[in-house]
Formats: structure tokens, C-alpha cells, sequence
């Protein structure tokens, strides 16, 4: 795996206002920048995020999503392979949508489209860190909490996983 990789057909939505987005596997060096900017703006400079927690070694390992209203990229998250009590998963993580985008579904469709991927490639298992205050919104995906709770960079957060297989 690596950051860059292949377009992906964008997930169905519901809605005149989801109507232009586009969610795509990062791909080039424009579209890297384009996720980094986002995550720069949400998790450092708006949840402050100390910059050496973001820009992290799993980077380089992991398969990055942008979503795009037109030319403009709103949205990233990126997944990984880890291994959690015995079993390989994909570990889901930095879902970034900026604020001016947020309650639009934008968020609910990258989580999707995170899980839509890495099922595509073979994984039927995933775990991921939520935010706390995010807990009910992974449940509604069929995230479970494993009870672990924990601070992230300051931020409180709970150990969530799905296994559909």
C-alpha cells in the first residue's frame, strides 16, 4: 500500500446537496497537498493537534481519500492495515471535513466510502479511534465500542470496532 493509488467510484448519495460530491483514492502529488491542507485546518489548527502527532510515519503506509465539491477537496480520511488481538484489520482514521462543509452527510460519506474501499480489497474487519462525542455517529455503522477509552493529543476518545465476517 501506499499514499497514492487508484480513483474510486464515488459512493451513491441522497439529495441535491450531495449531488457534486466526489470521493477519490489520493493520486497524485496535487491531491496529497489538496488532503494534507484539510488536515492541516482541522486537526491542527482548529482541534490543535500538535503538527509532529498529525504528520505521523503512518502516512507514507496508509491509503488516503479525498471528497470533492467541484474543484474544491473538503474531506479526507485515510485506512491502514493493522493487527488487534490476533486479527488483521483495517484501522480507519483522520476523517477531516471543514467546518463550512459539515451537516451535509459529507462525513457519513467518507466513512462509508473508507469502509466501501478497504472491503474492496479484502478486509471484513476494522477498527478505529473515535472522538468521543462521535461515538453514537460509528455506532450508526455498525461500530461497536471495545470499552477503551483513552486521550488522543488532549482529545477524548473510545476504541471502536466492526466485524462483518
Amino acid at each position: 500500500m501506499n499514499v497514492f493509488g487508484t480513483r474510486i467510484r464515488p459512493a451513491l448519495y441522497h439529495g441535491d446537496s450531495m449531488s457534486d460530491l466526489q470521493i477519490s483514492i489520493v493520486s497524485t502529488d496535487e491531491e496529497w497537498a489538496d488532503a494534507r491542507a484539510v488536515r492541516q485546518s482541522v486537526f491542527v489548527e482548529e482541534q490543535d493537534c500538535p503538527p509532529e502527532e498529525e504528520w505521523d510515519a503512518f502516512d507514507s503506509d496508509s491509503r488516503h481519500l479525498i471528497g470533492a465539491l467541484g474543484d474544491d477537496v473538503v474531506a479526507t480520511a485515510r485506512w491502514r492495515e493493522v493487527t488487534h488481538e490476533g486479527r488483521v484489520m483495517a484501522k480507519l482514521e483522520r476523517f477531516a471535513v471543514l467546518p463550512a462543509e459539515r451537516g451535509r452527510g459529507i462525513g457519513r460519506a467518507m466513512v462509508q466510502a473508507a469502509i466501501d474501499d478497504a472491503a474492496a480489497t479484502g478486509y471484513d474487519a476494522f477498527i478505529l479511534h473515535a472522538q468521543s462525542h462521535l461515538e453514537a455517529f460509528y455506532a450508526s455503522f455498525g461500530f461497536e465500542s471495545t470499552g477503551r477509552r483513552f486521550h488522543e493529543v488532549g482529545i477524548p476518545h473510545v476504541e471502536m470496532v466492526r466485524v462483518d465476517g
